[in-house]
């Protein structure tokens, strides 16, 4: 076929492809919400066109577009167009791959998402079988039989917490561990399969994890799904010469695509806990040396010990690695320690071991005579040892060395990847700058944010310093009222636990609705929140981004702060880049923090039918505020009010009687 023909061949069918997106969404899926609907094809046009002619898209799509469906239906087009083209050049069947950033995003597409679809394909006569995928996930989330068989005869004669004990021993019987409740962190490390399998495996042929590796390769199946660390773990493979992780695949979907440099970082970086050293140790002891374990568990007891002495720490905060004295003087200890017992235990210990000894190693001498583009820093978790790390400059050059100069089309969607104005931030984190295939499309959301949503930026707020017993008060205030005039309903949004925790004391006992405060990981808190009526939910953290509120569950949004980001090493470090502070909080600092207040402002409005009050409680965004004009370039267009009595008339008019049951 000559390249003419083959290139009109190529538009005729990629015609079709449209034509059948228009009948997939306005005609087979259900007719609600077809506002919805003619936004969901006006996207899946866009990315099929990425797909289909090897671009890169970013795509911003705002809450309630429906990306996922969008981008699923284009890959299943894709591929079925690729099929009826034979000989052409883009035709394979190679898998395409799903990145994301949550475990629950991944679970929604393997189990809601793609079977709805296979369904509806079927059914049209589109496809002629059900569309095939699998989750990959790293060694770390697998049961490994051998190690698991040593772990339940440790414990055989031992006390242990009997739901922990009653969930190692299921494991038996299931080989994925995120799918079994209260199994403990320490058992978790203890029986994953290691990061080096050895090769002299007595249950190397029978282990579950191999056959789920054997598995996961069926030429059938369509979507290998993963996280972004396991995407750039097998990105790094592929340049370093490794085995792959990922089946080699044709196209890449980045969803949750904000989160891409964030995992990037972590991927690309080099750590060191006392939990990786303690886990060496325990499997020492298991090959009779003990002794030995004992030793090098005293000596990175005792440096981690000093590093944390050296340091003023505050949990969940990074901080920059202070060379004192006595920090220098462990590290060469430390190091010291290793080699001595790398080169008398050569021979004795297995092949993994030495592997993990040599990535301690490596992490030491980093922390001694720091690269370039290193920098470095210790990572503080509640109730533990600071954990020290080493992270990369160079993060936008690794991606686009490792991603995207490897050819194949991609998608990275998310609802916060345009920032003000453009995608500058965003092809500037994931080294798409000066990339020639990047192609950028916005999707507004569908939702009528001009009659469903208030924006409230009370002009009486007063300026006070930031931590004082005052901002406190004065929030608490301001808090109170609003809660009041919308009848509970209320998520409060803060940027620091410790305002949080303050501000809620002073409520405590003023307010006649019930409250729910949520501290990290309190799943159960959110859920018992989306149980009450009128309810006040106090949240930071995790809680500003995948939570959803749907309906009158929250009718008031309160965001205490602008959220920008707290500084931090890294963000030290980028400053460097920029010619003048100015041009670094224009490039930077004020992107970010809009971004993330978009995430948050997106809690409000789930659903056509929601109607809403966002309150800005800042005075750095009210009008005249140095941020105003940045935060209304974030966030859509609505209704504006300074006074408190306009958000009670605006809830008066949108809520029925029964809201205030």
């Amino acid at each position: 076929m000559n390249d003419e023909r083959k290139w009109n061949c190529r538009t005729n069918y990629q015609r079709k492809a449209h034509q059948e997106i228009d009948y997939i969404f306005l005609t087979l899926l259900p007719r609600e919400g077809l506002s919805i609907r003619e936004e969901q094809v006006k996207l899946s046009h866009e990315m099929l066109n990425a797909l289909m002619d090897g671009k890169i898209a970013l795509c911003d799509a705002g809450v309630g577009i429906g990306k996922t469906y969008a981008y699923l239906v284009a890959c299943i087009l894709m591929r079925r167009y690729s099929a009826a083209l034979h000989q052409s050049y883009f035709c394979d069947h190679r898998p395409i791959v799903i990145s994301t950033s949550s475990i629950a995003l991944q679970e929604a597409i393997l189990k809601e998402y793609l079977p709805f679809l296979s369904n509806v394909f079927l059914k049209a006569g589109l496809i002629e079988s059900s569309l095939k995928a699998v989750v990959r996930k790293g060694k770390e989330h697998f049961v490994c039989d051998y190690r698991l068989d040593i772990r339940l005869e440790a414990i055989r004669e031992k006390a242990k917490n009997e739901k922990q004990k009653a969930a190692l021993m299921s494991l038996r019987n299931i080989y994925d561990m995120d799918e079994v409740a209260n199994l403990s962190n320490f058992d978790r490390r203890l029986v994953c399969v290691p990061k080096f399998c050895p090769k002299e495996c007595p249950g190397r042929n029978s282990c579950r994890y191999q056959t789920y590796l054997r598995q996961s390769k069926d030429p059938e199946i369509l979507f290998q799904i993963c996280n972004h660390n396991y995407l750039l773990a097998d990105a790094s493979h592929r340049a370093k010469g490794y085995r792959p992780l990922l089946s080699t695949y044709r196209a890449l979907i980045v969803d949750e695509a904000h989160k891409l440099p964030e995992a990037a970082r972590q991927m690309y970086g080099k750590c060191l806990s006392f939990d990786d050293i303690q886990e060496i140790c325990f499997f020492l002891e298991q090959e009779h040396l003990a002794k030995e374990a004992r030793q090098l568990n005293a000596v990175f007891h005792n440096l981690f010990h000093v590093i944390y002495e050296n340091h003023v720490t505050r949990a969940g905060l990074s901080q920059e690695f202070r060379r004192t004295e006595e920090c220098v003087l462990v590290l060469e200890e430390g190091k010291r320690s290793l080699l001595d017992f790398s080169e008398r235990l050569k021979n004795a210990m297995p092949g993994w071991v030495k592997n993990r000894l040599e990535e301690a190693m490596e992490v030491l001498c980093l922390f001694q005579n720091p690269g370039k583009w290193d920098v470095l820093h210790l990572e503080h978790e509640k109730g533990k040892l600071p954990q020290l790390c080493v992270t990369s400059r160079k993060i936008p050059d690794l991606l686009s060395s490792m991603l995207w100069s490897q050819g194949f089309p991609a998608i990275l969607t998310s609802g916060t990847l345009k920032a003000g104005n453009g995608f500058g931030r965003t092809k500037q984190e994931t080294g798409l700058e000066t990339d020639q295939r990047v192609q950028e499309y916005v999707a507004y959301s569908p939702f009528n944010y001009k009659q469903n949503c208030l924006l409230y930026l009370p002009r009486t707020l007063k300026r006070t310093r930031h931590g004082s017993p005052e901002e406190a008060e004065i929030l608490a205030k301001h808090i109170q009222r609003l809660i009041c005039s919308t009848y509970g309903h209320t998520l409060v949004l803060f940027t620091s636990y410790s305002l949080m925790g303050n501000v809620y004391q002073i409520l405590r006992n003023h307010l006649p609705f019930p409250m729910v405060e949520v501290w990290r990981n309190a799943q159960e808190e959110i859920l018992r929140f989306k149980t009450l009526d009128n309810a006040v939910l106090f949240a930071a953290g995790s809680c500003w981004e995948g939570v959803d509120f749907p309906g009158d569950i929250v009718s008031s949004l309160i965001i205490v702060r602008l959220p920008f980001a707290v500084p931090n090493p890294l963000s030290e470090a980028e400053k460097e880049n920029y010619e003048s502070l100015n041009d670094y909080i224009r490039g930077s600092i004020v992107p970010d923090m809009q971004r993330k207040l978009r995430q948050g402002f997106g809690r409000a409005i789930r659903t056509e039918s929601d109607t809403c009050v966002v309150s800005i409680l800042d005075h750095r965004a009210i009008a005249g505020g140095r941020y105003h004009d940045d935060v209304l370039c974030a966030l859509p267009n609505c209704q504006m009010a300074e006074r408190i009595e306009d958000v009670e008339a605006f809830i008066r008019r949108q809520k029925e009687e029964g809201y205030y049951m």
